[in-house]
């Protein structure tokens, strides 16, 4: 690490994010951009910037040393969350200090020193800025940690501009006022207060006036869901008041009845539309066999064929019987997760996959690969839908690898394509619900835009995580990474 920062580099560098932005460009191709002129100018092994929304956070853009990072979650109540959200804006953190797997993993990997800095807007964190550096490096010194402090500044004026961020936001607040309206000053303390806001929270006017306000406050021009300890959810917005004062007008509505059918509806649409996809595939790719090629079958192929077939007809009515009963079921369902042979899953869910896939696929796994703890039979879910993406995105006689390996934590599984590849903006993007790449009557791949929201939510109720980047030489990687027994 250098004694002191780059600064021609860094003025530089940021001269040019400055002028993408000037030219249209905005969110995570500016954040990654910003991110690769910092580290050589700090001297840091690598860079990240953690995204912060009530769910959690989440690691939306790194480079150097850090970018397998990206993807990886941090959840509300975690004690690294904790510690980034606490204490003074910009602090030096040893990565050995917790014992959560990512600062773990980071630890493992040498990287065991970070600057950190959080980006603020009137007080509400919507981030956090990391340099990380290596063991062996010298303690940052003051002039690093102001220049780590400028630069998360600058990422919280990004988002305050909602040039492309947050990455899991809502986007832009319509200007329209909701049922429940409050004013509060620049301590969140409580000036006005309607009757519509009374019969929304349950406090009345005389019990909020002066007082702080009942739930967290949004930066302006965003979206915050809030669930009370009532139960009941609220949205909320909030923005400044124009004037010479430093008020900012909030309003908000129930969402409670919203909140719940949007869960029941989009837990049946996504589970009809590819839990259910699984055995139609299998089922139909084996009945295509059979039509198209049954002169040249042996009869124990035939009767192989019609013995899955069978087996995945009899799967698909369990299955439709379970959505059939409550179509609000937690998913998936199957008792807590449990050590598993991840080799043998892949090599099953592999052999299930219809012809046309599973001629195109490498399979490489070492040969003593520790066991994964989660549920196996989403798992073997998850790479059919992966494997069926790879294929959807690539040209069709082109390689699909499949790989697996672990490392001190997790075990873990990659599947390549040289498709067309994913854009840096579209990386997070990609696992939203119902979103596609390309829309509008002009499509050109089919699909509702579920697969990997599905995938992503499978994953991580395994306590596992999943995420995309770019394959070096063209095409898509996709991680999935779960606890090892």
């Amino acid at each position: 690490m250098p004694d002191r920062t780059d600064y021609s580099a860094l003025i530089a560098g940021h001269t040019a994010v400055i002028e993408m932005i000037n030219s249209g460009d905005a969110g995570l191709p500016v954040l990654t951009q910003l991110l690769r002129v910092a580290q050589p100018a700090l001297g840091a092994a690598g860079m990240a910037f953690v995204e912060f929304a009530p769910s959690g956070g989440r690691v939306i853009a790194a480079t150097g040393a850090a970018e397998w990072t990206v993807g990886r979650p941090l959840p509300a109540n975690d004690p690294v969350t904790s510690c980034l959200l606490a204490g003074p804006r910009v602090q030096c953190v040893r990565t050995d200090q917790f014992t959560n797997p990512l600062t773990s993993e980071l630890a493992q990997r040498g990287l065991r020193r970070m600057v950190v800095s959080r980006a603020e807007i009137g007080g509400h964190a919507v981030g956090s800025l990391h340099a990380l550096y290596l063991a062996g490096d010298e303690e940052p010194t003051a002039e690093h940690r102001g220049v780590v402090g400028y630069l998360g500044s600058c990422i919280a004026h990004m988002y305050g501009d909602q040039s492309g961020l947050p990455v899991h936001g809502d986007g832009p607040v319509v200007a329209a006022l909701a049922d429940g309206l409050a004013v509060v000053d620049r301590d969140a303390t409580v000036r006005l207060w309607n009757p519509a806001a009374a019969q929304v929270t349950g406090r009345s006017t005389a019990e909020a006036i002066n007082q702080p306000l009942p739930f967290p406050l949004p930066p302006s021009g965003q979206v915050l869901d809030h669930r009370l300890p009532s139960g009941r959810w609220l949205r909320i917005t909030s923005g400044e008041l124009p004037g010479p004062g430093t008020l900012r007008v909030v309003s908000f509505r129930d969402t409670t009845d919203q909140q719940r059918h949007d869960h029941e509806r989009d837990l049946f649409v996504a589970v009809t539309s590819h839990e259910l996809r699984t055995p139609v595939t299998v089922i139909k790719g084996y009945a295509d066999t059979l039509t198209d090629h049954w002169e040249s079958l042996s009869d124990t192929d035939r009767r192989q064929a019609a013995r899955v077939i069978g087996q995945r007809a009899n799967e698909l009515a369990r299955l439709l019987d379970r959505l059939l009963a409550s179509a609000a079921e937690a998913w998936p369902g199957d008792g807590p997760p449990a050590p598993f042979d991840l080799t043998e899953t892949l090599r099953v869910a592999i052999a299930d996959l219809p012809t046309d896939l599973r001629r195109r696929i490498t399979l490489e796994v070492p040969a003593e690969l520790p066991r994964a703890i989660g549920h196996r039979q989403s798992l073997a879910t998850v790479l059919t839908e992966l494997v069926t993406n790879a294929g959807k995105y690539s040209p069709p006689d082109s390689p699909i690898d499949v790989a697996a390996g672990a490392d001190g934590q997790t075990v873990c599984f990659r599947v390549s394509d040289r498709g067309i590849g994913v854009r840096p903006e579209h990386v997070e993007r990609a696992f939203d619900r119902f979103w596609q790449g390309d829309s509008g009557d002009r499509r050109r791949y089919p699909g509702t835009g579920l697969g990997l929201y599905l995938v992503r939510r499978i994953v991580e109720q395994q306590n596992g995580w999943v995420f995309l980047r770019p394959r070096n030489g063209g095409g898509t990687v996709a991680e999935v990474r779960l606890p090892r027994r």
